[in-house]
């Protein structure tokens, strides 16, 4: 009977939020390196599933990195980063296709089914949505970075995500976009997601990531710094807390509210149901960036 009870006050709990985001929008970017993790995987589509079903309107952009650096060592490619991109050649352009816009895309959809969403593909063979150019780079003596096939993507089609989410289904989005030419480029799925959250002018922004948000000490997993300001994240950056690999995705989170994005979301996929325990709980479980 208590466990009973237990579960009925997290879904009163619960149902205030539920109410709160109904027919809002929210974009999920979900990282490559959890693809590896079939457990992790199988409940956040769970969660994005329950999300879908109470009235929200999920918007799922994907990467799928640890995949495409996988398929390029079995071809005897070895990956090669400039600046936090992918260096693309033209075979690495084919693997990244195949790999993240083809195999994944359609592998998540049918996964996404499978638990009784309603999944659609916004891929190359469907309905390509991002539409960019060449990402243009500088080095630190002001000459341009050679990145090959690597883009920025300057359009999204809403009206296509607008009209999938009126009707009830979840479009997943691989980061990939397309040139007015017809070129196809390889994207970074952090820019993606922002930049979809921002023409979308979406409520809510989550990366699922592999660590539980913001740590006031890195090597401390339970340091988790629950919700930052702007002024808050800045600050910590030039104090030196957020640091590596985390300051681009702090700067893009920064630049994503003061967007229009009200709220900006890091969250560690790898926690059972760590989505619905950040958007519908009061407290969550990682880090929340706000205005």
């Amino acid at each position: 009977m208590k466990t009973a009870i237990e579960k009925a006050d997290t879904l009163i709990e619960a149902l205030g939020w539920i109410r709160k985001f109904r027919d809002k929008t929210t974009v999920i970017k979900l990282g490559g390196s959890l693809l590896a993790n079939e457990d992790a995987l199988h409940h956040l589509l769970l969660d994005i599933h329950f999300m879908e079903t109470v009235g929200m309107r999920p918007v799922v952009v994907h990467g799928a990195g640890s995949r495409i650096s996988d398929a390029m060592k079995a071809e005897g490619i070895e990956a090669r980063f400039v600046q936090g991109r992918r260096y693309t050649d033209q075979k690495t352009l084919e693997i990244v296709e195949r790999v993240l816009a083809d195999e994944t895309n359609n592998d998540l959809a049918t996964r996404f089914e499978k638990i009784g969403g309603r999944a659609m593909t916004l891929n190359f063979e469907s309905t390509p949505v991002l539409h960019g150019q060449l990402l243009k780079l500088m080095d630190d003596d002001g000459s341009e970075v050679d990145l090959g096939f690597v883009g920025e993507v300057t359009k999204v089609d809403r009206l296509v995500i607008d009209n999938l989410c009126y009707a009830g289904q979840t479009p997943f989005i691989p980061s990939m976009c397309e040139t007015e030419d017809g070129q196809k480029l390889n994207v970074n799925a952090d820019t993606v997601a922002t930049t979809v959250a921002q023409q979308l002018n979406a409520d809510k922004l989550v990366f699922i990531s592999d660590v539980p948000g913001v740590l006031r000490d890195p090597d401390d997993p339970t340091s988790s710094i629950s919700s930052l300001t702007i002024a808050q994240a800045e600050q910590l950056i030039k104090d030196g807390v957020i640091t590596g690999g985390m300051i681009p995705k702090i700067e893009a989170c920064i630049e994503t509210v003061r967007r229009g994005v009200k709220k900006v979301h890091i969250v560690d996929g790898n926690l059972r149901h760590g989505l619905l325990l950040e958007v519908y709980t009061s407290s969550g479980i990682g880090t929340v960036i706000t205005e």
